[in-house]
């Protein structure tokens, strides 16, 4: 896959979870949880396009490590909402 197709998959992914958490209810949990997924899953495409201008292939994996981390916490808590219908 190419560094543009990924990075537009990575957006889209984002875009969906904004308009997932807007949908959410509007209670105390359901904004808590909602902040955090947004935010885990914007930071991931930050992330990305900061790998993308990196200095040094070493400095290229590290930023890569922590989109894959983002990517991994917008996942665990999305299926804890939908899991355990939280929000």
């Amino acid at each position: 896959m190419k560094s543009e197709e990924l990075a537009e998959r990575i957006i889209d992914c984002a875009a969906n979870i904004v308009r997932f958490v807007i949908g959410l209810e509007k209670t105390a949990i359901g904004r808590h949880i909602g902040g955090q997924l947004a935010r885990s899953a914007t930071s991931a495409g930050a992330n990305y396009e900061e790998a993308r201008g990196a200095e040094s292939r070493a400095d290229f994996i590290h930023k890569m490590q922590i989109v894959l981390k983002e990517l991994r916490e917008s996942l665990f808590i999305f299926q804890f909402e939908i899991d355990d219908a939280v929000c």
